[in-house]
């Protein structure tokens, strides 16, 4: 068993941009996992309709 584990995950998110409005997008994390525990999100990224990958700074999460 490793002691430190750095993990993908994709999932569905809402998001809203002010220029596209509400979307719906895959939003895929990288977190540092600690014996199982999630420690800390390294990084947070999305992939466009078009195949750009963007960071998820520029959209707001949608409620």
């Amino acid at each position: 068993m490793k002691i430190i584990n750095i993990k993908r995950k994709t999932k569905r998110e809402k998001r809203y941009s002010r220029q596209m409005g509400e979307l719906t997008t895959r939003v895929t994390y990288i977190k540092k996992y600690f014996l199982g525990l999630p420690v800390k999100t390294l990084h947070k990224y999305r992939e466009t309709y078009y195949g750009e990958v963007k960071n998820c700074d520029d959209c707001i999460l949608f409620v």
